[in-house]
């Protein structure tokens, strides 16, 4: 059976990798075990990339480079994710690429701290979970092995 997939939006991937936040470990580890695949197109990868650059986070080069080969070691690609139709539309456009990948994709969840996406939690339920980081924590612990 292959593992089950999940949508990571770019704040949990900079939790994940970047921050290395206590509450993402539990996924980390299950993502790099392989007990579970991140899904990603070209677009979601564009978004970390753009964002690693950001001056805030104080990366160079090399940095960025390290830690998007870390992301794309743990990536499942998929071709443009597809409209769905009956999909609901996130009030932050930037993030319905996630709810649109989570939906083509089959994904189990899609994992998120972002208040929009969290607000379409009943919504999207039909097609598939959205979770924090730590209720993906504790849907990990259900998973066999």
């Amino acid at each position: 059976m292959a593992e089950p997939l999940l949508v990571l939006d770019t704040n949990v991937v900079l939790d994940l990798l970047h921050f290395d936040d206590v509450v993402a470990q539990p996924l980390r580890r299950a993502l790099e075990a392989g007990r579970v695949g991140c899904v990603v197109t070209e677009s979601t990868q564009a978004e970390w990339r753009r964002v690693l650059a950001y001056p805030e986070f104080g990366l160079d080069a090399a940095q960025q480079a390290a830690l998007c080969a870390h992301y794309q070691a743990l990536s499942v690609p998929m071709g443009a994710a597809e409209a769905i139709a009956g999909l609901p539309r996130c009030s932050d456009p930037d993030d319905q690429k996630f709810i649109e990948l989570a939906a083509a994709s089959a994904a189990q969840g899609l994992v998120s701290r972002d208040r929009a996406v969290l607000k379409l939690r009943r919504r999207c339920a039909p097609h598939f979970r959205i979770m924090t980081p730590l209720e993906a924590a504790g849907w990990l612990d259900g998973l066999p092995g």
